[in-house]
């Protein structure tokens, strides 16, 4: 029989898988708000634009709460994540859609919750069951199937693909390395803090970019409203829920929610940009979902995070 202490723990970790989800559902527009960013705004002025944005929320915020410095033991995650989730995923996934849809690009960087999982494993040594990864490399092998099935009929691209990878692997490191912080800070400080920092490289960079490439873009009302929602949304409060999500279901079992991800993306990128979606996308739904579920059922041990 339970005792209050597990079911206190079961009661966070279902409470942070809702936070979590709640991260995914504001990462889902990432790739269809940036695709259509990507229209007006050249890749690089895209990825220091949503940066710039989240950074001047953030530095707003952080004056308002009059939160203090960071220590120096947690910069140096900070910066890492910072490299991940300010230049390593947004310049690679820009370019990436400048030469294919995103809904492509969604399935492809479908992985990206196995690859958190295992890094977090790597890392901080949570204990995930042989279930669990029976299912986080089922449900990501469906959507790799379900990537390449698509591939020709998108007209796949190569190298975005490998853009696309190499993005996920920036994104994963990212969410590992800013969990860990959360452990010391709450999850909306550790995002703050990230965007902050990278503001001298940011606002610097985007000034130039933006004179440099001037005569080449003349972005629309839309464009604009696109890139003010990656910066909103996908840059900054996404990571608010999404940090809390992680260090209180755990890095490993908290991040396989993001396979929902690809299914979410799937779905705007058809009612904003009438992608197609087809009998295979509703087939590859339900197996995620239920590897998803499988996941969770699987889990043996939690690592439990005080709330914030």
């Amino acid at each position: 029989m339970a005792t209050t202490e597990e079911h206190a723990a079961q009661r966070t970790v279902r409470v942070g898988l809702a936070w979590a989800l709640l991260g995914v559902l504001l990462f889902s527009f990432s790739l269809p708000l940036t695709k259509v960013a990507v229209g007006g705004f050249s890749p690089y002025q895209t990825a220091m634009g949503r940066a710039v944005i989240a950074g001047v929320l953030a530095g707003a915020l952080l004056l308002i709460r009059r939160v203090p410095f960071p220590d120096r033991v947690h910069l140096r995650p900070i910066v890492f994540t910072m490299i991940g989730a300010v230049f390593g995923w947004p310049i690679l996934l820009a370019l990436a859609l400048e030469r294919t849809t995103s809904a492509h690009a969604a399935v492809i960087a479908a992985f990206m919750p196995l690859t958190t999982a295992l890094i977090a494993v790597l890392r901080t040594g949570e204990k995930v069951s042989r279930q669990f990864w029976w299912a986080a490399s089922l449900g990501t092998a469906a959507l790799v199937a379900f990537a390449l099935s698509r591939g020709g009929a998108e007209g796949g691209d190569l190298l975005a693909d490998l853009m696309v990878v190499g993005a996920v692997l920036f994104s994963s490191t990212c969410y590992v390395l800013g969990a860990e912080v959360t452990r010391h800070m709450p999850g909306w400080q550790v995002i703050s803090w990230v965007v902050v920092l990278a503001l001298p490289i940011t606002v610097p960079a985007s000034i130039l970019i933006a004179i440099a490439t001037h005569a080449d873009y003349d972005p629309t009302t839309t464009e604009w409203l696109a890139l003010i929602g990656l910066g909103v949304s996908s840059m900054y409060l996404g990571f608010f829920a999404w940090y809390r999500g992680l260090a209180m279901a755990g890095t490993a079992y908290g991040g396989q929610v993001q396979q929902l991800q690809a299914l979410l993306t799937l779905l705007w990128s058809a009612w904003f940009l009438g992608e197609p979606v087809t009998a295979g996308t509703v087939l590859t739904a339900v197996v995620v979902v239920a590897c998803v579920v499988w996941a969770q059922r699987s889990r043996r041990s939690v690592t439990v995070a005080p709330e914030e």
